[in-house]
């Protein structure tokens, strides 16, 4: 058996978990990540890639946004789709200038990795069984083995970074801890391609054969999702497949400049909205997935996780270098503000876009009703594009 000594022990080394190693990093904090999957597993995880201004933001303090700014793609806007015809929601105007950019997880993911490589910062990939003690104690472990060895991991605080199904919140007191879910009645099938975007920005369709997203990585890299029962499987759809249903999804003009090929990943993902509370358990605190989950209609997954790192890191700093507990103690309160009101917003915008056929013909009329208000209706515009853009981190302080 080998013991470390380290200030803070990350579990998950993930976009949160590599985000808060980094900002911690650049305090002057020491940190070991721990992770159960391997490198490049962690890397071959397909998921979203709009980023709002906040991230941006954050990953310009922790030094690894300069190939983001590079070849992200930046939006003042996306369209809506409904009975057949495209409307843009114009979010620079409608936000005083907001706007996000389009820059993939994947990418995110492989910046902050490769930075923490070069600067010789500890992680530990493929960790076996790992497990959380004494959180609610001064003196906090994590152990885990490797090779056949057990590792453990001596620290102040440790950061639950591992996910909705990692050991972190399993491992919180039953009696401590409340959790709020709501499970959609439909996935998310989606297909990467190397072919050009349809369109230059997002196009969010509302159609009564389901809902679609076109969606891109870079100007020849495209991301597409159709609405799909939760029983279907993947090997039900063939490209051809899904092209064909995509297209019978779209407006004439996207149908038009819709460009086809092989896909390189296809994937079906079920759609949940999830919360835990707290978001702290004594020593040991939940960020990112580990703590909520929102459909991803809203693009907020990646942004919650990010501004939960912020919180938590800041809070971290201010511990070593003001001997104050006062950020860890409002941890929880300030993270959940937040996520509550982006799963909302995540839900809403959810229970718009999507055909729910027990709704029947009345479902859709209402709809198409508010969609046509949100469009043309300023202050319906402004509450979308300021929810999409999302809240500054000094939201309500």
């Amino acid at each position: 058996m080998s013991t470390t000594r380290t200030q803070v022990a990350i579990v998950g080394a993930g976009p949160s978990g590599l985000l808060l190693g980094q900002l911690l990093f650049k305090a002057g904090i020491d940190a070991i990540i721990v992770e159960r999957q391997s490198g490049d597993y962690v890397l071959s995880r397909i998921r979203a890639g709009v980023l709002e201004q906040v991230t941006m933001d954050l990953l310009d303090e922790a030094g690894v946004g300069q190939r983001m700014h590079k070849e992200g793609l930046v939006h003042t806007g996306f369209d809506l789709l409904f009975k057949g015809a495209r409307h843009r929601v114009d979010m620079d105007k409608l936000t005083g200038g907001k706007k996000v950019i389009v820059y993939g997880q994947t990418e995110v993911t492989r910046d902050l990795m490769d930075t923490r490589q070069a600067e010789g910062l500890p992680t530990v990939y493929e960790a076996n069984n790992v497990q959380v003690h004494d959180f609610d104690s001064q003196k906090p472990r994590v152990t885990y083995e490797k090779n056949g060895q057990t590792h453990t991991i001596e620290c102040d605080f440790i950061a639950g970074c591992d996910g909705f199904h990692g050991v972190c919140r399993a491992s919180a007191p039953k009696s401590a801890i409340k959790e709020y879910e709501k499970v959609y009645p439909f996935g998310w099938l989606g297909v990467l391609s190397d072919t050009p975007p349809v369109h230059h920005e997002l196009i969010y369709a509302n159609s009564t054969r389901g809902f679609a997203l076109c969606s891109q990585r870079s100007a020849t890299r495209s991301r597409y999702y159709l609405q799909v029962p939760t029983t279907d499987k993947v090997e039900q759809w063939s490209d051809d497949a899904f092209w064909a249903e995509l297209r019978k999804r779209l407006d004439p003009e996207a149908r038009a400049h819709l460009v086809t090929g092989p896909s390189i990943e296809k994937s079906i993902a079920p759609l949940r909205s999830f919360v835990t509370e707290p978001m702290r358990f004594g020593r040991m605190f939940l960020a990112g997935d580990a703590a909520h989950i929102v459909p991803p209609t809203g693009a907020k997954g990646l942004n919650l996780a990010a501004t939960d790192v912020k919180y938590l890191s800041t809070a971290i700093i201010e511990f070593y270098a003001d001997q104050t507990e006062a950020g860890i103690d409002a941890y929880s309160e300030r993270c959940l503000r937040r996520v509550w009101r982006a799963e909302r917003f995540s839900w809403w915008f959810t229970s718009l876009m999507h055909h729910f056929p027990e709704n029947g013909d009345m479902g859709q009329k209402f709809q198409d009703a508010e969609l046509d208000y949100l469009i043309h209706s300023e202050a319906g515009s402004r509450t979308m594009a300021e929810n999409y853009v999302g809240l500054p981190l000094n939201f309500g302080e």
